[in-house]
């Protein structure tokens, strides 16, 4: 009884510690090309992103690109502002990522599995989209926390 209270009080006193890391991938982040802002957030415990920002330089005939090559033809005439391109990610603690998500490229219309992490640097978020279950099979992406 003695082991079950020790285990029980440790796994309290982590909890904290695998949240506050489970965390580290919300914020606001650049994209590759630094041409658009996504905010990622956690809802109902899995984590999603929005892009937020589009750089003006982008807009068409004053406003944000649409979504053209969405396979829907209804949606092809949302716009790319205030689109979630990011879903389903979960925090793996034992393997330091985010798994199990999607990752929409408004680019190609195409929606991806996808898996995130940092490396040494907790300002650069890698995702990594893939196609058929296979991690090597696919593209990554690196984006970039912005600072005020």
């Amino acid at each position: 009884m003695k082991r079950f209270g020790l285990f029980f009080m440790l796994s309290l006193m982590l909890l904290p510690a695998f949240a506050q890391e489970s965390l580290k991938i919300a914020g606001i982040w650049w994209n590759d090309k630094k041409t658009s802002k996504i905010e990622v957030k956690e809802e109902n415990g899995k984590y999603i992103g929005t892009v937020i920002y589009i750089n003006p330089a982008k807009y068409i005939n004053g406003e944000p690109e649409k979504d053209h090559q969405n396979p829907d033809a209804k949606l092809k005439t949302r716009s790319r502002l205030g689109l979630q391109i990011l879903s389903g990610l979960k925090f793996n603690a034992s393997d330091k990522q985010w798994q199990d998500g999607h990752i929409y490229d408004p680019d190609n219309g195409k929606t991806y599995d996808c898996f995130a992490w940092f490396d040494a640097d907790p300002n650069i978020l890698n995702i990594k989209g893939y196609v058929a279950g296979i991690k090597w099979l696919g593209r990554s992406t690196s984006w970039t926390k912005v600072t005020k």
